[in-house]
């Protein structure tokens, strides 16, 4: 609890001393949501008063760079510009504590050598967007700092789509909609994402494909790609995905039936479109829906599974 020594203090400088790191490092732990002061994010620049309770959680540290790994890929496509990969459930995209080995990144290291844009550091060689660990479906993956630059423009400006199919637990009340919810970090759980007044602009556009045995057979078009952005969108509806134990799936019998079919939430990235940055062609690509994704549509009532 702050007391009369710190009152007036700017936060950041509040929490390079208590914390004994640089100014610049504490303004980033504050940035990205690691701090909060009564409970809730604020501002770096953010005044401290007498009674105030500050809390900082210190990231674990970050491998400092990633190694080649023999590790399959399933790619849909490749020249020397860049190369779509079709990722698998439960495959980590870079690393980070708790798993610095596995990853896309590794195995993309190995396959491609030096053949990757540099733009987002060591770590995260030729990610222009990411999916989550649980998430299966398709990534485009830059070789060159320019596509990188193009593909990234693209996401930015809405001309890069991204298709999804999700099973989301209960029936949306309508088939078809926009959700437009701004998202930032959960304000007391860091580790998740939440629907918070002063969070970054989301959209996500969705429609019922088939409503099913007490869930919905659903696809979703990005238009901004925030962290768990479909997760925690579908979540604020009261209709999480199927699976989703982090944001309030995992809890029906059907989920508890099935053990070996569920594990994270059922989302498949299954369709992405881009205009090439070297020739300006249009380039679309699709993947079919995992093994796992078939057999829960059947098991719920689905007989067109593709």
């Amino acid at each position: 609890m702050i007391n009369n020594e710190s009152v007036g203090l700017r936060l950041d400088v509040y929490v390079a001393e208590r914390e004994g790191i640089t100014r610049s490092a504490s303004a980033k732990l504050i940035e990205s949501g690691a701090v909060t002061v009564n409970g809730e994010a604020v501002s770096k620049n953010y005044r401290l008063r007498e009674g105030d309770t500050v809390d900082t959680v210190i990231p674990e540290p970050t491998p400092d760079k990633a190694e080649p790994e023999n590790i399959p890929l399933d790619i849909v496509y490749e020249d020397s510009d860049l190369l779509v990969v079709n990722k698998p459930k439960g495959m980590v995209v870079h690393p980070a504590a708790g798993n610095e080995s596995g990853t896309l990144v590794n195995a993309l290291l190995y396959h491609c050598g030096d053949s990757l844009s540099g733009i987002n550091g060591i770590i995260r060689p030729g990610i222009v967007h990411r999916i989550d660990k649980d998430t299966s479906g398709l990534l485009v993956v830059a070789k060159n700092d320019a596509s990188h630059v193009c593909l990234a423009e693209q996401i930015s400006s809405h001309t890069f789509d991204r298709f999804y199919r999700a099973i989301s637990l209960g029936h949306l009340k309508e088939t078809c909609g926009r959700i437009d919810k701004p998202i930032g970090r959960h304000p007391i759980d860091r580790k998740k994402m939440a629907i918070v007044k002063d969070g970054r602009d989301a959209a996500t556009n969705y429609r019922v494909l088939t409503p099913l045995d007490g869930a919905d057979y659903i696809e979703l078009k990005l238009e901004t790609g925030r962290t768990h952005q479909i997760r925690v969108h579908l979540s604020s509806l009261g209709h999480p995905l199927m699976g989703d134990t982090v944001y309030g799936g995992g809890k029906t019998r059907f989920e508890s039936q099935h053990p070996s079919l569920i594990s994270g939430q059922c989302l498949h990235a299954k369709t992405i479109s881009f205009i090439h940055p070297r020739s300006g062609e249009l380039m679309s690509f699709d993947s079919p829906l995992p093994d796992y994704f078939k057999k829960l549509l059947t098991l719920l009532g689905e007989t067109n599974n593709e």
